[in-house]
């Protein structure tokens, strides 16, 4: 019979006990640098790239760069699998046969919850997923939140030249003004703009294929008046649960937007701050914990557009036939 190999802390305890000795021996000999945190995007130019009538003043920024960087990562992959798709092979291989599968499970899903009207709200839920995917995925890539321009500041560090236009941070804080470093790269994800567009779009979206299945009979689902003056105290009732459901299409922009933002943003937070104070062996763990809430905060994102839409699909006959009743 094969034998299963057990953890055994009494031969393994003097690793942990050697990982936690170089960790502090690290920190006290490479002191890491306190990071500078900060909720909104750093601006990477100095002057406005343009300048709109009601926006404003329009910068270039670290998480614009980033979420070119992901557009451009998407669609070379795009490229790439259907390449892959022309060739006449019953069973794609490697990434074609990945993203396939994948594909085909997302579909399946939209198809057993929406139905016949699973083609106009699949197109919405994939790319949905697949961005957010890529967003927190890519800011685990090395380079990323760590390279970049050095801007002076007050409460910054000193600097040594590395040779050229390089230079590195000094754990000194600097006595008359000092430098911080303000990445070319930062998650998308921590960015609230790009939340808060991908909220807009999905909410107005599942309007816009609410109107498309029901008409105009969806806006019944916030503005029941039809039994008001048959049946008042029914009628008040619809008034009140329409005026919810109102409410609840409005809270689903800010429910989108404050969830993923502030999981992913928390995340940068929490990696940046272990990274200060255990720079050693626990960033590892952290990027891993990163790694499982990337996945899960944009399936989550995606599976409720997808649910969302389905719902917007779906007549509200029985709710009359109730009120009716």
């Amino acid at each position: 019979m094969e034998k299963t190999r057990k953890w055994r802390w009494g031969k393994n305890r003097w690793i942990v006990l050697a990982l936690l000795i170089l960790t502090i021996i690290a920190v006290n000999l490479y002191a890491p640098i306190q990071p500078h945190i900060q909720a909104a995007a750093e601006n990477l130019s100095s002057e406005p790239l343009f300048t709109l009538p009601v926006i404003g003043d329009f910068y270039l920024t670290n998480t614009l760069v980033a979420t070119l960087f992901m557009d451009i990562v998407i669609i070379v992959i795009a490229l790439v699998v259907r390449h892959a798709a022309k060739k006449d092979e019953l069973a794609p291989k490697g990434l074609a046969g990945v993203f396939e599968m994948l594909v085909e499970m997302l579909y399946n899903m939209t198809e057993s919850t929406a139905g016949k009207w699973a083609k106009k709200v699949f197109p919405w839920f994939a790319t949905v997923l697949i961005i957010v995917l890529f967003a927190n995925l890519l800011k685990l890539i090395p380079g990323f939140e760590t390279v970049g321009l050095l801007h002076h500041s007050e409460e910054g560090y000193e600097i040594q030249s590395l040779g050229g236009n390089w230079f590195t941070i000094l754990n000194t804080k600097a006595k008359e003004g000092g430098y911080i470093v303000t990445p070319f790269l930062r998650g998308v994800s921590t960015d609230i703009n790009f939340t808060l567009s991908l909220a807009l779009i999905a909410v107005v979206m599942t309007q816009v294929i609410g109107f498309q299945a029901n008409g105009f009979r969806y806006l019944e689902k916030f503005f029941s008046f039809r039994t008001i003056f048959k049946k008042p105290v029914f009628g008040l009732i619809d008034v009140f649960v329409g005026l919810l459901e109102l409410i609840s299409e409005f809270s689903k922009i800010l429910s989108f937007t404050f969830r993923l933002f502030g999981n992913m943003f928390a995340g940068m937070v929490l990696m940046a701050l272990v990274s200060a104070m255990l720079p050693v062996f626990m960033p590892a763990g952290i990027m891993l914990f990163e790694l499982f809430i990337g996945v899960i905060q944009a399936y989550v994102f995606g599976m409720l557009t997808m649910v969302f839409m389905s719902q917007a699909t779906q007549g509200h006959g029985a709710e009359e036939e109730h009120s009716n009743a």
